[in-house]
């Protein structure tokens, strides 16, 4: 005797779960190129701007540790709404702060909040979708990551153009967290038509699977639900999984983190080289919000890449392409032309980093144990999250003791060892079918 399972409306899941996470997108993709510029505005030499933005992914890596414990303990969607909540707050910090000091305050408040919706939004997906689109869903919220970090800087063009202040765009980012926030009180829950702050039971969850059906009628405790036992379990014992995994982490985990340090320079660098070759904050914005168009036509490309030729085809491509920009940017910045070749390079950046999309959560995908891998991608996202916040803040020491050039430079030897480290030891853990 068999049983169907109700088909899943895929329509249901994309108010509740992309539009929060869209709209969270958009107004982080907003004020990240615009944060060095608004510390330079505020009196901040290039180096402390670069200290500045380097605070967002600083906030985040910090916030990473009790991020799975805030939303394993208050729900997914309760602990989305009160990120989007505290990011207010640091964004009104950001709006109103007389100096670079407290715009710093404002802008590490507002990664700490991104840290907890990210995970939260990653394990709402997690409950909401049922097992078999799973993997379709995320990959598709990795899409509208990218598109919020495509549409942000033209926004924020937009607003600084017609305001003439540089803070007016925190403001793009406090509407996208209240409308966020907004969705999410409203809107039902698609897996059980719950609204609000209450936390839901799980019981009629239709996407249960039978060892969970069996398990719940033998036991009478309540189901657990399955996004927040998801992220407890990646940030229970994190710094034990990093231990026990030591070998693999210090090795292919140290590309991962120069991966994500190449990444987060670029968020950095470029805002800081358009100070510093003059060009105003609606041009900036706007050329770094072309180049994330770049960046987001590739999403889909680097999967097929992946899945045809191998992970390295697109992991080591990503990183030869971005040391070579880093390169050419520190070269070009003596030339007459070198707002051009700032223009050039800002879509070579894009172009090399969308060829890489998703290597990160494929390798640890394909790393992680497959009998209980939450844990591992706990610690392998820590490893990439690392290289993200110590990036920037590399780059803000180096032009504070040298120049943005050598920064660049510093950056472009980064990726070529990152390269190697790849090369090395990707076919060492993984079989020949996904290298």
């Amino acid at each position: 005797m068999t049983s169907e399972t109700p088909a899943f409306d895929f329509r249901s899941v994309l108010l509740s779960g992309f539009l929060p996470a869209a709209l969270f997108a958009i107004g982080e993709g907003a004020i990240i190129p615009i944060i060095p510029i608004a510390a330079s505005s505020l009196g901040a030499s290039l180096a402390f701007a670069g200290f500045v933005a380097a605070l967002i992914l600083v906030g985040e890596l910090i916030g990473d540790v009790p991020s799975g414990v805030v939303v394993a303990r208050i729900g997914e969607r309760n602990a989305m709404i009160g990120a989007a909540v505290v990011s207010v707050v640091g964004l009104l910090v950001c709006t109103a702060a007389p100096n670079a000091w407290v715009l710093a305050l404002g802008v590490f408040l507002v990664g700490v909040s991104t840290a907890v919706f990210a995970l939260a939004r990653h394990a709402y997906m997690t409950t909401a979708i049922p097992l078999h689109i799973r993997a379709r869903a995320l990959s598709s919220l990795g899409g509208v990551f990218r598109f919020g970090y495509f549409v942000g800087p033209f926004i924020a063009a937009g607003v600084v153009h017609l305001t003439g202040t540089t803070q007016s765009a925190f403001w793009i980012h406090i509407v996208c967290c209240l409308l966020a926030a907004v969705t999410l009180l409203v809107l039902r829950d698609p897996a059980t038509g719950a609204r609000g702050f209450r936390r839901p039971s799980r019981a009629s969850r239709p996407t249960t699977d039978d060892a969970r059906d069996k398990t719940d009628a033998t036991t009478t405790e309540p189901p657990t639900d399955t996004g927040a036992q998801f992220v407890q379990e990646e940030a229970h014992g994190l710094f034990r999984t990093i231990r026990a995994n030591r070998a693999v982490l210090l090795r292919l985990g140290s590309g991962a983190g120069l991966i994500g340090a190449l990444r987060a320079g670029r968020q950095v660098i470029l805002p800081l080289w358009a100070v510093s070759v003059g060009l105003d904050d609606s041009t900036a914005a706007l050329v770094i919000g072309i180049a994330g168009a770049v960046d987001f036509a590739l999403f889909y490309t680097s999967g097929q890449i992946m899945d045809r030729w191998g992970r390295l085809a697109s992991a080591l491509p990503c990183m030869v392409g971005l040391s070579i920009s880093y390169f050419l940017l520190a070269w070009s910045g003596h030339l007459d032309a070198r707002v051009g070749w700032f223009v050039a390079n800002a879509m070579g950046m894009s172009l090399a980093n969308g060829v890489g999309s998703g290597i990160l959560m494929t390798l640890g995908a394909d790393l992680a144990p497959r009998d209980h891998p939450a844990p591992f991608l706990g610690a392998w996202r820590f490893t990439g999250d690392f290289g993200q916040a110590a990036a920037p803040l590399l780059i803000s020491g180096v032009t504070a003791v040298a120049s943005i050039g050598v920064a660049s430079g510093v950056m472009g030897v980064l990726g070529l060892v990152g390269a190697g480290i790849l090369l090395r030891y990707v076919p060492r853990y993984l079989p020949r079918k996904l290298r």
